[in-house]
């Protein structure tokens, strides 16, 4: 039987709030309008490095093990 420890409660309430941020930075890039275009990349860019930090922690969680 697999037990979770503090940090991976931890971990696993960042990874949840990450995914919020991560959704609603969808609805904002779509209301948007199509006229700042600069905005919609600083946002896209800010969901890239929201991607990434999500990734981080789920590696953490479910490490590749080499046998």
């Amino acid at each position: 039987m697999f037990q979770y420890n503090a940090n991976e409660d931890k971990i696993l309430d960042q990874l949840e709030s990450l995914k919020k941020e991560h959704r609603a930075l969808d609805g904002t890039i779509e209301n948007c309008s199509a006229k700042d275009q600069l905005q919609i990349q600083r946002l896209k860019r800010e969901k890239l490095v929201i991607k990434d930090k999500i990734a981080q922690l789920e590696a953490m969680l479910h490490p590749d093990i080499i046998a």
